[in-house]
């Protein structure tokens, strides 16, 4: 008879432990193992060690190939019908792939698979919720039907095209019932926390039945080549709910992001198997769903700031696309003892290593002044070429004194306040000329090979953050 195991995994970073402990040995947390009941394999057909003995005569499932004798073809991808989303998964999504979409409450997962599932006509989808009903998913296809379709023939003439069936279930078995029954080419579950299976004794959302649903999941898009995008939660420390077992099952994690406050909406890659993680999708929260931005510069630089000091402009990368994004630095006189250090959108300890570098190198005096930095739109950057314009910005606000208008940069900055080169130069230099800045600021050591003749913008070399200065200050 086969006997159930139990087992206990830590709910942060997925490590398994036979018995219950307070502080997991991997991560170091503290009460976060909770109990996972498992099938225990046959006393009989078991063997020491842990593998089962095969019976006589019993035909192997595969056998070891030679390396150099696997086929490798080019994977066919499925159009989602937004470039946004196929450049971040990568060209598109892959027959058999387990695709986890998270993000906060209201940021607008719903809405994105929603949307673009509609304009997936070709494409014979099922739609899983196990959150809403099946009129509110109505409500909100007739809301998001004027940006998925652009039809003239009405928003009822498109929803009867549409090719999306909708069902409103929770119980993981009548799910595939249903995928049995449909033959979909491609399955959306809303959401993985509501989902449970009768095989795990433990109510809907808890690690046993995350774990239990996501791997059955991913056992049925392997052998069935129907590709699955599940739809998760995240934490209150801002992390994908799950927790990390779920992160290490799927093929691609996909996260959505964005302040509440801000229109704008950003689609990152945090894990996939079929294409790069430094891809960035980039939407505008509206009215009737998500618009994609194709030109997020022309979005992030809408106001004019003649004058103002505190503001440069720097051209960064995230992914394969360049764009000019706003920096906002503001240094007043500390009111208290510890002067204060605050940064939205950039690593607070690239921020301090900026400013010593200033104070050492530079000569500036801002250890008894607050220093306030903001990434304009709400978005979160890491490209260290942003470093200039962190600089320039905290500098312009130090002396009151604005940068002039038409004029970006892009350089890193070292210890010994030399300006580091950037990679991909040409592409952050040609994105600036398109949006009409007359002067950029680069490392000297990238203009090394590069053909300036043909530039419409005039490009300033600079080796040390004090050329940098003179040239934007004089």
């Amino acid at each position: 008879m086969a006997k159930d195991k139990t087992v206990y995994v830590c709910a942060n970073c997925g490590q398994e432990s036979p018995k219950w402990v307070g502080r997991c040995p991997a991560c170091g947390e503290w009460n976060t193992f909770k109990e996972f009941t498992v099938r225990k394999e046959s006393v009989s057909a078991a063997v020491p060690g842990g593998f089962r003995q095969a019976l006589p005569g019993e035909p192997l499932r595969r056998r070891p190939i030679p390396v150099g004798q696997i086929v490798t073809d080019e994977e066919p991808r499925l159009d989602m019908h937004d470039e946004e989303l196929n450049r971040v998964l990568g060209g598109g999504l892959v027959p058999g792939s387990l695709v986890l979409l998270g993000g906060e409450p209201g940021i607008g997962k719903s809405t994105l698979v929603l949307q673009t599932v509609l304009k997936m006509t070709d494409k014979r989808v099922l739609y899983v919720s196990g959150e809403e009903s099946a009129r509110q998913l109505k409500l909100r296809a007739d809301r998001l039907v004027p940006r998925a379709g652009g039809k003239a023939d009405g928003r009822e003439g498109f929803l009867s095209r549409s090719s999306c069936m909708v069902v409103c279930e929770t119980s993981l078995d009548q799910i595939f019932l249903h995928v049995r029954n449909e033959q979909p080419q491609l399955v959306v579950i809303d959401s993985i926390q509501t989902i449970m299976t009768e095989a795990v004794d433990s109510s809907p959302g808890s690690i046993s039945q995350v774990r239990e649903c996501a791997a059955l999941l991913l056992k049925f898009a392997k052998e069935s080549n129907i590709p699955v995008i599940l739809i998760g939660h995240i934490n209150k420390e801002g992390t994908l709910a799950g927790p990390k077992v779920l992160e290490h099952i799927v093929d691609a994690v996909l996260q959505f992001e964005g302040d509440q406050h801000y229109m704008y909406r950003i689609l990152r890659s945090i894990k996939n198997r079929f294409g790069s993680t430094a891809e960035l999708g980039i939407y505008e929260m509206r009215q009737d769903g998500l618009r994609q931005v194709s030109n997020p510069s022309e979005l992030l630089l809408t106001e004019n700031h003649e004058g103002l000091s505190g503001v440069a402009i720097s051209s960064a990368i995230e992914g394969v696309r360049p764009f000019l994004i706003e920096t906002q630095a503001l240094v007043s006189t500390a009111a208290y003892g510890t002067p204060q250090r605050s940064a939205t959108g950039f690593d607070l300890r690239r921020l301090n290593m900026l400013l010593a570098v200033l104070e050492k190198r530079v000569g500036f005096k801002l250890a008894q002044k607050d220093v306030f930095l903001n990434i304009a739109g709400g978005l979160k950057v890491t490209d260290p070429a942003i470093d200039l314009s962190v600089v320039a910005a905290v500098l312009s606000s130090n002396v009151d004194t604005g940068i002039e208008s038409g004029v970006c940069m892009a350089g890193e900055v070292g210890l010994s306040g030399e300006i580091r080169p950037v990679n991909r130069i040409e592409q952050r230099v040609a994105e600036a000329a398109k949006l009409g800045f007359r002067q950029m600021i680069v490392p000297r050591h990238n203009l090394q090979g590069f053909d300036t003749s043909k530039l419409k913008i005039e490009l300033v070399p600079v080796r040390k953050v004090e050329e940098a200065l003179r040239a934007l200050f004089g």
